[in-house]
């Protein structure tokens, strides 16, 4: 077991536990490693009282710890659960003995709820006056629950420095490596995500797997096309040149990107060019100017904005935040 200074990860499995994101923790972050091969991470599993836990599938799990370690942990992770959400739902979310429980977090610690795990947040208050999210499918009722929540149905998580939310099933996965990005920089992200055989981070949000009517049948797509236009960040792409690579009309292309992507062709290129703009940041010495000349932002000025509307800091700052953390 890694010695205690270690960042300590506890996943908190709950009655009905959903067994896929239950896991993904100890995936995302036991697979975290420093530049000598020592672990960055401890992940812990625990139940209430440490007893056996079933989950929503045709199987029980063993943990190795009950909720007394919640009081040790630097960020606590709850998987979403099998939970009716009724007229009981306070005490269906947060029965006394979970809310005792998370009443052991420590101070300063980082809480996460991972899809309708939301709902246990929600109802202890730690959501009030935040932007949230969860499963797209509940966020209307989430939203008429938790009318003090400013819920986001269409990101796959938010960052709310020391409470963070995450959307459904996979969306975990997104939001644990946002984490180790976060706590050590890209460089170690993105190779646990290629352990992992996931993309480092996924293009557009939520809204793109909600349910819509399916688009019309065509041997097209606009896979290919954005692929082109990532190659070509520096530069200006107008919406016909991509319709026109795509081999469509304007309206089709747009309308046909919206339906893969879950955003406007316009929308989708500004965040690619901010990604790229942050990777800069992370990876290189270029000046600010520089950068968003590569990234197609036009000046630094424009590139100040632009990342302060996505992240909320300057480039300078996320530079100093993320370069002290590559390995």
């Amino acid at each position: 077991m890694p010695e205690r200074g270690v960042h300590r990860i506890v996943v908190l499995a709950l009655e009905g536990v959903y067994p896929f994101e239950m896991t993904i923790p100890v995936r995302i972050f036991g697979t975290a490693e420093g530049p000598a091969g020592e672990p960055l991470y401890e992940v812990l599993t625990c139940s209430l009282d440490g007893r056996p836990v079933r989950t929503s599938a045709d199987f029980s799990v063993a943990v190795e710890h009950g909720g007394e370690v919640v009081a040790t942990a630097d960020t606590l992770v709850i998987p979403p659960f099998t939970c009716g959400v009724g007229a009981d739902a306070e005490q269906d979310w947060l029965p006394d003995e979970l809310a005792r429980t998370l009443r052991l977090l420590p101070a300063g610690a980082r809480i996460v709820s991972m899809c309708t795990a939301s709902y246990v947040l929600a109802t202890a208050g730690l959501l009030d006056g935040r932007r949230a999210t969860t499963h797209w499918n509940e966020a209307e009722h989430f939203q008429r629950a938790f009318p003090q929540v400013e819920v986001d149905p269409d990101v796959l998580f938010v960052d709310g420095g020391q409470v963070l939310t995450a959307a459904g099933v996979a969306a975990g996965v997104d939001l644990c490596l946002h984490l180790l990005r976060r706590d050590h920089g890209s460089a170690v992200a993105n190779r646990v995500a290629r352990l992992c055989v996931v993309p480092p981070w996924r293009e557009g949000g939520q809204a793109q797997f909600i349910e819509r009517p399916v688009p019309e049948v065509s041997g097209a797509g606009t896979a290919a096309t954005r692929a082109w236009a990532l190659e070509r960040l520096g530069g200006p792409i107008a919406l016909a040149e991509l319709a026109r690579h795509a081999g469509m009309s304007v309206r089709t292309f747009s309308r046909r990107f919206r339906d893969e992507v879950g955003m406007t062709p316009g929308q989708w290129l500004t965040r690619q060019r901010i990604e790229h703009a942050r990777r800069l940041l992370e990876v290189t010495d270029l000046p600010v100017d520089r950068i968003a000349a590569e990234a197609g932002l036009g000046t630094g000025a424009s590139l100040r904005r632009h990342l302060a509307a996505a992240i909320g800091v300057a480039p300078l700052a996320y530079r100093q935040t993320f370069r002290a953390k590559v390995g």
